[in-house]
């Protein structure tokens, strides 16, 4: 064979380990400074001075940033990803972070109408960053949109690892797309797709990437931008026999796993499905182990068989709720429902209308829906089995 997927594989779940395991002191909490700030096409490109934030950072990984001023409303951070980190020389050079920024919303639009010199809370580097493949396999990077800012260090670190990178960046329009400017320096082909035709191929990233995979017989597809892409990116590497390893987009909060507004249903190496979260133990993971069937629109479920799903009544051996209003409580002598005045001889169904009576109090006052435990390690969400 002219790739050795099983090597492959194996190179990329081995290396993660290494790769990705932190600790707390390697994620910082600075005052950063903004120092260059510019339009590119529909997005702000932005470059904070961020002390001792380069060192730690690696591909993959994000920021948060708080946003709105001390006195705002807007309380939750504003996760971007890493699109490049530099860190200082002994000659007083300060460490340089760069982001991509997206201004859609208020705490956005606060964000990138910020001028050279403002101060901004942020901390990081957060999330678990791409796998790096020990061996020399050739590689397809996928960006959807400012999704492929994540991609530019990690297509360095590939090539420095000796692999082959092609990158395929796309999006609904050409001011949409970004980092085409300096694609080709970071990789050896690239593949640029539109919705509308203003530039490259007009169509999807799924519709270029199996020739791309085919052509450069790559054994890895990595891949970040919008949730539907993703599930395509995942579908067209698993036909072509490749590992997928996607950078979700999901809503970050907190971004240190507190708030748990990210969690995803994602299949462990035991086959259990559980809902982690994607700002700890994501970003990244593996796209055969994400549960596609209960993302749609880019919103999760919860999967009737995952780890802590609600167990239906039925199912718990507990009568329906409507079965129980139907037949279990008499009628008083005017024909009307009045359970407390007309009584119950019959102990069955007593029993019966006590046991539903204990399980409706039971149910907590969100519907029945648990929250996921924070303080449950995932052992089978660890960054090689991912």
């Amino acid at each position: 064979m002219s790739r050795n997927d099983a090597a492959a594989r194996e190179s990329t779940r081995d290396a993660a380990p290494k790769a990705v395991t932190k600790s707390r002191a390697e994620v910082t909490q600075v005052q950063a400074t903004l120092v260059a700030t510019r339009r590119e096409g529909a997005y702000q490109y932005m470059t904070f001075a961020a002390p001792g934030v380069p060192d730690l950072a690696r591909p993959g990984q994000f920021v948060a940033l708080t946003v709105g001023g001390p006195t705002s409303s807007l309380l939750l951070r504003r996760s971007f990803s890493i699109h490049a980190a530099c860190a200082g020389t002994d000659k007083g050079e300060e460490d340089i972070l760069d982001i991509v920024v997206a201004p859609h919303a208020p705490g956005t639009e606060w964000l990138t109408s910020r001028a050279i010199g403002d101060v901004v809370d942020l901390v990081g580097p957060l999330g678990r960053p791409f796998p790096i493949p020990r061996e020399r396999v050739s590689c397809v990077l996928v960006g959807g949109g400012y999704g492929s800012a994540a991609l530019f260090t990690l297509a360095m670190a590939l090539r420095e690892r000796g692999c082959r990178v092609e990158l395929v960046l796309g999006a609904a329009s050409e001011d949409k797309l970004f980092g085409v400017y300096k694609a080709n320096r970071c990789a050896d082909a690239v593949t640029i797709t539109t919705d509308d035709g203003s530039l490259g191929v007009k169509g999807w990233v799924s519709d270029v990437l199996p020739e791309v995979i085919s052509r450069s017989d790559a054994a890895v597809v990595y891949a970040c931008g919008p949730m539907a892409m993703l599930e395509s990116v995942a579908k067209v590497a698993a036909e072509a026999g490749a590992v997928s390893q996607l950078a979700v987009e999901e809503s970050m909060a907190c971004g240190v796993g507190v708030c748990m507004t990210c969690v995803m249903p994602v299949v462990g190496n035991d086959g259990v499905t559980r809902m982690v979260r994607s700002c700890v133990e994501g970003p990244v993971f593996r796209g055969d182990r994400l549960r596609w069937d209960a993302i749609e629109s880019g919103r999760c479920t919860v999967p009737d068989d995952a780890l802590g799903a609600p167990v239906p009544a039925v199912a718990a051996g507990m009568p329906p709720l409507s079965e129980v209003a139907e037949t279990e409580y008499p009628e008083s002598a005017e024909g009307s429902p009045d359970a407390q005045d007309a009584p119950v001889d019959d102990p069955v169904k007593l029993a019966k209308i006590h046991s539903a009576q204990e399980w409706v109090q039971e149910l907590p006052e969100d519907g029945g829906r648990p929250h996921p435990d924070p303080d449950a390690e995932v052992a089978s969400m660890q960054a090689g089995e991912r």
